[in-house]
């Protein structure tokens, strides 16, 4: 009796495994031209190791959403270097030199929306809402070309919810069923973004066994995810480094 049910259980823990074994079987089926979801607020919670496969594969003309594309010389900075990225949906350029060049240059088509808009557009395609209406944008460049409508004597625009092929976060800790911890603030745009694309890939600083992780801590389940690695290695830099004299 006993070994029947430890079959059993080992049988369904290896059913509901969204593990893989490295970054490259991760980004399996990244190709030119798709539309990709990014995780992290400046270089904070970031996923470095997909963002550094994606300079490997040397993947083009892709649309990248998330809030920035960190710096010069990191985070998908290292894409804008290589003139990966067609056209960047953003909330502010930031720090990066390379992304204000190429974007005042005609180089790079850049959609640049609220940070509010940008993170409902993801959690909208996270629990199946095609569209919302938010007052943010109003009167501004933000809302040419979108549909205006007035609600209660206040108008609101009308955006669309994310449309991603991949979504690639970066969790500290998960378990191999896809359920995920984020740590501070580096949980950010990655909780939204985790579960808005068509295959979600998460990588971790630490990958524990099923049932490992407290139910109660968990911030995005394993319903969300598709594949799940744990990362090489992590830099974490510090995008402004500020020192007390």
């Amino acid at each position: 009796m006993f070994f029947c049910i430890f079959n059993r259980i080992q049988f369904f823990q290896t059913m509901i495994s969204k593990k893989v074994n490295s970054v490259q079987q991760a980004l399996e089926g990244i190709t030119d031209y798709m539309t990709l979801l990014v995780g992290g607020f400046g270089l904070c919670g970031i996923p470095e190791n997909a963002i550094a496969e994606l300079v490997r594969l040397n993947v083009k003309n892709l649309t990248c959403l998330s809030n920035n594309a960190g710096v010069d010389n990191f985070g998908l900075g290292l894409l804008l270097q290589k003139h990966q990225i067609k056209k960047m949906i953003a909330s502010y350029v930031g720090e990066n030199a390379e992304f204000e060049r190429q974007m005042l240059s005609g180089d790079l088509e850049v959609d640049l929306i609220p940070q509010g808009t940008l993170v409902e557009r993801c959690r909208s395609a996270k629990m199946g809402i095609p569209a919302f209406f938010t007052p943010a944008g109003v009167g501004t460049e933000v809302a040419v070309g979108k549909e205006v409508r007035t609600f209660n004597n206040k108008q609101y625009l009308l955006e669309y919810a994310a449309d991603a092929d991949f979504s690639l976060t970066k969790a500290w800790k998960g378990d191999e069923a896809g359920n995920i911890v984020f740590k501070g603030t580096a949980r950010n745009f990655n909780q939204s973004m985790c579960g808005a694309a068509k295959i979600n890939v998460v990588e971790v600083e630490e990958l524990v066994p099923l049932g490992a992780l407290d139910p109660n801590e968990i911030h995005v389940p394993g319903v969300f995810v598709q594949r799940i690695f744990k990362g090489e290695k992590y830099e974490k830099r510090i995008e402004k480094l500020t020192l007390s004299e």
